[in-house]
């Protein structure tokens, strides 16, 4: 059965920074505070394997499942800044300083672009039990609000695991499972947010025989502080945290940042 019947809503506030070039300065900065809501952030044609497993589950009633978006972020800050320091020809100081030094002291320009959010909202799998819908489990619903911190621990098998929640042993005791007519309850835990920072470091030289002809050297610095953040749909056994398998509840298995990464450029323009 396909039903037009639902809805979504975003609503959001942005506070946007902007300085244009001047005295060698420009940078933007931008804050997003916003909210989506939906009955579920899946297309109802996407298998229940195939997405987030954001399908109705009870089609008599399904506003049960209510909640915000699988893809809510409520804030995000996004900056981007380019200085050129202020020595060398042309700028504020030793502006009149002779092509020999300008060569050394002149032209460097340090740049970057930095981003970071609070975290993705995750569903608690209600497992391989179907209380409303057979093909369907839906979602679990929580007693408690389970602490939750980025830990590290060794499981019983001694390998080292990262876990979403605090104590990851009994996190899987703060949920239960619906009961029958119960679709449960969406994205009530969030996992870690985005952290990044690019930065680029550049010299120029104006080549002595034509001055419209210049040499570039570029540093670029990706992931500048190595900064590490967790998928949370990631956590639990092949992506799914579900009631029903308590052994690997919560542990992250992939991440959302790179490690940090450099590259080095040389280039020759006329």
């Amino acid at each position: 059965a396909w039903r037009s019947i639902g809805f979504s809503h975003y609503h959001a506030g942005q506070f946007t920074l902007h300085k244009r070039m001047s005295h060698g300065v420009r940078f933007d900065f931008n804050y997003t505070f916003s909210k989506s809501i939906d009955l579920a952030s899946d297309a109802e044609r996407v298998p229940i394997w195939g997405g987030l497993g954001g399908n109705i589950i009870n089609a008599w009633s399904p506003f049960q499942l209510k909640a915000v978006s699988d893809f809510d972020l409520r804030h995000q800050i996004n900056g981007n800044w380019t200085f050129q320091l202020p020595f060398g020809e042309g700028r504020h100081f030793a502006s009149s300083v002779g092509k020999g030094l300008d060569a050394i002291i002149g032209g460097w320009d340090f740049s970057g672009v930095s981003r970071w959010t609070s975290g993705f909202p995750v569903n608690i799998s209600n497992g391989f039990q179907w209380p409303t819908d057979w093909q369907l489990g839906g979602e679990a619903i929580a007693t408690t609000r389970p602490p939750q911190a980025t830990t590290r621990y060794t499981d019983t098998s001694g390998v080292g695991q990262i876990s979403l929640f605090k104590t990851n042993i009994n996190a899987i005791n703060n949920f239960r499972s619906p009961f029958p007519g119960e679709a449960g309850a969406r994205n009530q835990i969030r996992g870690d947010g985005f952290l990044n920072t690019d930065m680029s470091l550049t010299k120029s030289w104006k080549m002595p025989y034509k001055e419209s002809h210049r040499l570039l050297l570029r540093w670029d610095v990706f992931n500048v502080f190595n900064t590490k953040r967790f998928d949370v749909q990631s956590a639990g056994f092949d992506g799914n945290l579900e009631l029903d398998i308590s052994s690997s509840f919560g542990n992250y298995t992939h991440v959302l940042t790179q490690q940090r990464l450099m590259q080095f450029g040389l280039r020759y323009e006329f």
